[in-house]
């Protein structure tokens, strides 16, 4: 929580919120711990303990007072709350959980998607399940080994992912704030900790937008790809929760009926249920030998 306090701290100047910027030269971005108090109505010394975390937790109506005095968005809010709601504590090393399953009647919805890619997504963006036409669109999840099938792990580490997304900081980023979300309800959890630690050792720009502590929900957006078969196309993406396990999500890209995009899609699915053959190398052939 102190972590994500003083991220955001340092995000508000005090002309935002009216407050005069007078004072001692500032060390640091943004507001002092002191503004943050005086704005949240609380004493300075309760609010430094919250930020340190030497509290277990602290009120509703104490964390809605820092949310409005950070200016924080809806998904920033929820993250505190979340965040509050965690014991102070260190508490146990959890047992790594046996792999997630989907339900057959979820893998047959996407089996029947035949011109919308659709996956199944669980926590920090893992792929358990995906239809043909989502396979056709980002890459062969069954050639992949489970750990491998994770969004945030292709935008950082697959090569190909930054030449598929047009806007690729912009994919990548909301990959870390969307997960950066998931972990505010299993910190600990070793599958979780194992790709951070990856992605943090193996690329700059994750490591730094990591440490941001920006959050989000996942709820519906817009996504641009150049596809090297279907070429360019701009699909609307929402997620819709698993009534069989809430903790996964199926997510769907759709296009509207008779745009580029529409067509570009039919053309991939039609693709991807009959891909082209490979043309066996040029070999010299000799007729037989007659006598």
């Amino acid at each position: 929580m102190g972590e994500f306090l003083r991220a955001r701290r340092a995000e508000v100047t005090p002309d935002q919120v009216g407050l005069p910027a007078v004072g001692h030269p500032r060390r640091v971005k943004g507001l002092r711990r002191e503004e943050v108090a005086q704005l949240a109505a609380i004493s300075t010394e309760y609010y430094t303990r919250i930020e340190q975390g030497r509290l277990s937790g602290a009120s509703a109506p104490v964390l809605a007072a820092i949310a409005r005095a950070l200016r924080l968005d809806d998904a920033q809010t929820s993250y505190l709350y979340q965040l509050a709601e965690k014991p102070g504590a260190p508490t146990r090393r959890p047992r790594r959980r046996t792999a997630p399953r989907v339900h057959p009647q979820t893998q047959l919805l996407l089996d029947n998607l035949t011109d919308t890619p659709a996956m199944v997504l669980g926590p920090s963006m893992s792929v358990l399940a995906w239809n043909s036409l989502a396979a056709a669109l980002y890459t062969d999840f069954s050639a992949l080994s489970p750990t491998e099938r994770n969004l945030m792990r292709m935008a950082f580490l697959d090569p190909r992912m930054r030449d598929l997304y047009t806007d690729w900081e912009d994919s990548a980023r909301a990959c870390v704030a969307y997960v950066r979300m998931d972990a505010a309800t299993s910190p600990a959890d070793p599958d979780l900790q194992a790709l951070v630690g990856e992605l943090s050792v193996h690329d700059d720009d994750f490591r730094r937008w990591w440490a941001a502590h920006d959050v989000a929900h996942k709820t519906f957006g817009t996504k641009r790809y150049h596809h090297p078969v279907a070429g360019d196309l701009t699909l609307d993406w929402q997620m819709l929760t698993c009534p069989h396990d809430p903790s996964q999500s199926i997510m769907v890209l759709t296009a509207p009926t008779a745009t580029p995009s529409h067509q570009a899609l039919r053309f991939l699915a039609s693709w991807a249920a009959h891909p082209p053959v490979p043309r066996p190398e040029h070999t010299t052939s000799h007729p037989p030998h007659t006598p």
